[in-house]
């Protein structure tokens, strides 16, 4: 039975870093309801329309919610040896890496439409949000100082603006020069510095990685999981014989 005894014990390895896991989103979603201005300055200038911070902090905290109480419950099975609760967490996990397959599997198909959506949001961040919106207008003054950019595509995307409505015939100051002191529609003009979409781009995909990264992780434990879950369960009968 020492085959037996090793398989629980990473049963118990495997739900321990899942409800590790839990509690780290738990406490990011946490931190992203009560602190959206550090989410803001982690993620960039991503438009408010990305980033419904509330909804987004309820979903990583339920999802982390979830996975510390999966974690607790195939704990819990393969300490018991309960064949119930080792089923209920096999089902649960089995139901949960299905729909983050899904999900991963939208986002391959639809990822070539990704750079068309990120353009829409942009603009119309740049259109309705800037010069209104604290955090989109610091994030965007931002990210045009340091990687000396202008807009998404060039200064004319400030253009019709809630900004240019505001102060006709100027632009904001990062779009000219660094020394200017004022930044009207002609010097920008000939500024002509670029838009920052490539930076922009590389900014979201390298979130994006991250994020896929961790994802990943998660579902390998979940793997590890149920197969050590399935094992403990088609041995149990054998070992109480």
């Amino acid at each position: 039975m020492m085959c037996f005894g090793f398989f629980k014990l990473m049963m118990m390895v495997f739900n321990f870093l899942i409800s590790l896991c839990g509690a780290v989103l738990l406490a990011t979603g946490i931190w992203v309801i009560v602190d959206k201005r550090s989410l803001l300055q982690l993620l960039g200038p991503l438009p408010k329309q990305i980033l419904q911070y509330v909804i987004v902090g309820y979903i990583i905290t339920a999802a982390g919610g979830i996975l510390c109480l999966l974690g607790l419950l195939g704990g819990c099975s393969a300490h018991k040896e309960n064949k119930c609760l080792l089923m209920t967490f096999f089902s649960a996990i089995l139901i949960i890496f299905i729909a983050a397959v899904g999900v991963a599997a939208a986002m391959a198909v639809y990822s070539s439409f990704a750079e068309s959506i990120l353009e829409k949001w942009a603009m119309s961040a740049l259109k309705e949000d800037y010069a209104d919106d604290e955090f989109v207008t610091l994030m965007w003054d931002n990210t045009m100082r340091m990687f000396k950019c202008c807009g998404f595509n060039n200064y004319t995307d400030f253009k019709g603006s809630l900004f240019t409505k505001n102060q006709p015939d100027m632009m904001p100051l990062p779009c000219c020069l660094p020394d200017a002191t004022s930044c009207p529609l002609a010097e920008a003009s000939n500024a002509n510095l670029p838009g920052c979409y490539d930076h922009i781009v590389t900014l979201v995909m390298k979130n994006f990685k991250i994020v896929g990264s961790i994802g990943a992780g998660i579902c390998g434990l979940q793997i590890g999981a149920m197969i050590t879950a399935i094992y403990l369960f088609s041995q149990l009968d054998k070992r109480f014989s």
